[in-house]
């Protein structure tokens, strides 16, 4: 559907928010809900900003999550169930609101991860900042449900609004807090948080997450990866740390450049083996396609196959799903 597509690029877009686009949502969205309009709104550049002005907030009275988003939703998901059935509802989810629920969720919980890791260095603070954050709203990193509903009613025409114009917001009786869109967005082709060089995700006000791959890195980690070496590889003691540092690094120069030695070869490659301390071995297997490239050069590739893998033949055919006793090619291409 067209409409998914949009709203995939709702939830990854970046720069800066429509102000007034999104505070019309606001005030619709109120409306919607049978409420008076919140008297004010207030900007925040990141998530993490707006729970220190939420946390500051004078006269906002209670929180209104409730009436503005979770009940309309739910009410919206009932009508729709009982006019499409389980199995028309179903579909319509599969199409629309799953193709994007995974990675909008991931990314959303990250961002929670890192607000509560900035504002609760200590383990006593960490509930008042998650209180607060269960108030938010999460505008943009709502597209998945949001996409499930599209053309189907202007019950959440305003929620929508926001969320195509803004971040996550915070209502309340009184006041709304509103949120910045990210400024920096990297991710990898599975759509988790992916960036070698600087922040994965980044705000206006300095507040960002650092991953490899989906994992969260520090940031003076990512400094160091350009002046690898084999030595400082086997000397980092975080097993998690170490697999990025040798991805990043590369299995083969690490190979060559360690001096390791093959344990097997036969007529279908050599298996090589990383021994790691405190995790598991690193086994690859170095396999030359046996199509010539334009150049009529032969390209070698690297398998990473399970530890327990003796055999050259064994790890190739671990990559087809097959016992190494049954992996017998006819041709090899």
């Amino acid at each position: 559907m067209q409409h998914v597509n949009s709203w995939r690029d709702v939830a990854a877009a970046t720069g800066a928010a429509d102000r007034a686009a999104a505070e019309e949502g606001v005030r619709r969205a109120y409306r919607a809900a049978g409420l008076a309009e919140p008297g004010r709104i207030v900007w925040a550049q990141s998530p993490r900003a707006a729970v220190g002005i939420v946390e500051k907030l004078a006269d906002a009275g209670r929180s209104v999550r409730e009436e503005v988003r979770t009940r309309p939703w739910a009410e919206e998901r009932r009508r729709m169930y009982d006019e499409l059935g389980p199995a028309g509802w179903s579909a319509l989810w599969s199409a629309t609101g799953a193709q994007l629920w995974e990675t909008t969720a991931a990314l959303a919980e990250r961002i929670r991860s890192g607000v509560v890791a900035d504002l609760a260095p200590r383990p006593e603070d960490e509930s008042a900042v998650r209180l607060v954050l269960l108030d938010a709203v999460l505008g943009q990193h709502d597209a998945a449900w949001l996409a499930a509903f599209d053309g189907h009613g202007d019950r959440l025409t305003g929620l929508a609004e926001v969320a195509r114009n803004a971040g996550w917001w915070w209502p309340y009786e009184n006041a709304v807090v509103i949120s910045e869109r990210p400024r920096v967005l990297h991710r990898d082709e599975a759509g988790r948080l992916d960036h070698g060089e600087g922040p994965a995700l980044a705000y206006g006000d300095g507040f960002a997450l650092y991953a490899w791959r989906g994992m969260p890195v520090p940031a003076a980690f990512l400094e160091e990866l350009a002046s690898l070496t084999p030595h400082r590889i086997r000397e980092e003691e975080n097993a998690e740390l170490r697999r990025v540092m040798l991805e990043y690094y590369g299995y083969d120069r690490y190979l060559t450049e360690s001096g390791a030695r093959p344990v097997h070869r036969d007529e279908t490659g050599i298996l090589w083996r990383i021994a790691l301390d405190g995790d598991e071995d690193v086994v690859m297997v170095e396999v030359v396609n046996s199509t010539p490239e334009p150049d009529g050069t032969h390209r070698t590739y690297w398998l990473r196959v399970p530890p327990a893998t003796r055999t050259a033949k064994e790890g190739v055919a671990w990559t087809f799903g097959l016992e190494g006793a049954a992996y017998a090619p006819v041709r090899q291409t």
